[in-house]
C-alpha cells in the first residue's frame, strides 16, 4: 500500500481482470448501475413491521422505511430484468458467455442484477470497490468473476471496456458519476463502439436531472440527448435491449466479426 507501489497496484487491476475474463471467455456484458441502498421488497416490508411492533414514534425513521418500501420496486425490477436478459442470452448463445450481466458487485441494485442472472442459471460479474461503508460483495457473483478494486478509474475501465449496454436504475452520487462518465466517453467518442444506454424511471430522474436544459443553454448539442433513452417498464427495457443486440449481431455477421 505504499506510494511507491502505486504503479504495480494499477497494473494489477488491469492484468488480473483481463486474465480472468479471458479464462472465462467473457466477450461482452450488460452493465447494471443503481443505488447500493435499495432494499428487496421483503426486507423493506419487514423493517416497517418491526417499527410498528416496537411502537416507534420516530417519524424520520418511519418515513425512511416507507421510502425504502416504495423504492424496493427498483430492486425487484432489476432482478426480473437481469433474469430475463440472462435467460434470453443463454437460449440464444448456448452458454457461450455472451452478454453477461455485470454490476458493481455490492448490495442494492448491484445485488439485484447478480441475483437475477443467478436465478436464470447464468454467471455474472461483480466489479466491487473497497469503501469504508455500504460496499460489500453480494453472494450471487461467480467466485472467479468477483473482483475488488482499489481504484475507481480502473473499475470504470472494466465497466466500459466489455459493455454492449448500460442499464441505469435510480441511484445517488455513485450512479450519477457512472452515468455521466459513460455519457462523456460516448459523446467525446472515446468509446467508439455503439453502446445502448437506458435510464429507468423517467419520473425519478426528472426530479434529479434536467438534461434538456443543458441543450437549451447550448452546453450540449441537442443530438447528445439521443445518446440515452428513458424507459418506464422492464418490458420496454427488455424489448429495447434485445432489439439492439439483434441489430448489432446482424451487423457483426455481415462483417464477419462476431
Amino acid at each position: 500500500m505504499s506510494p511507491d507501489a502505486r504503479e504495480i497496484r494499477i497494473l494489477s487491476e488491469f492484468l488480473e481482470p483481463k486474465a480472468r475474463f479471458k479464462r472465462n471467455k467473457i466477450k461482452d456484458t450488460i452493465v447494471f448501475f443503481g443505488s447500493a441502498r435499495t432494499l428487496p421488497h421483503d426486507i423493506a416490508r419487514k423493517n416497517i413491521e418491526i417499527l410498528k411492533k416496537e411502537g416507534s414514534t420516530d417519524q424520520d425513521q418511519i418515513k425512511k422505511c416507507e421510502k425504502d418500501l416504495e423504492n424496493s420496486i427498483y430492486y425487484e425490477d432489476a432482478v426480473e430484468l437481469a433474469m430475463r436478459l440472462t435467460t434470453w442470452s443463454l437460449k440464444r448463445y448456448n452458454k457461450n458467455n455472451r452478454l453477461v450481466v455485470c454490476s458493481g458487485g455490492g448490495p442494492g441494485i448491484m445485488e439485484a442484477a447478480n441475483k437475477g442472472a443467478s436465478l436464470a442459471g447464468g454467471m455474472s460479474i461483480g466489479l466491487n470497490i473497497s469503501l469504508p461503508f455500504e460496499q460489500y460483495s453480494n453472494p450471487y457473483i461467480e467466485d472467479e468473476l468477483n473482483f475488488e478494486f482499489h481504484y475507481f478509474f480502473m473499475r470504470k475501465f472494466w465497466f466500459a471496456y466489455l459493455a454492449k449496454a448500460m442499464v441505469i436504475f435510480p441511484g445517488g452520487f455513485g450512479t450519477l458519476d457512472e452515468l455521466m462518465e459513460i455519457l462523456t466517453l460516448v459523446q467525446t467518442e472515446k468509446i467508439k463502439k455503439e453502446i445502448k444506454i437506458l435510464i429507468y424511471d423517467r419520473k425519478y430522474w426528472a426530479n434529479i436531472l434536467n438534461l434538456e436544459k443543458l441543450a437549451e443553454y447550448n452546453m450540449i448539442s441537442k443530438n447528445d440527448l439521443e445518446l440515452f433513452q428513458f424507459c418506464d417498464s422492464i418490458d420496454e427495457m427488455e424489448e429495447q435491449l434485445i432489439s439492439f443486440f439483434m441489430k448489432q449481431e446482424k451487423i457483426a455477421n455481415s462483417e464477419n466479426i462476431i
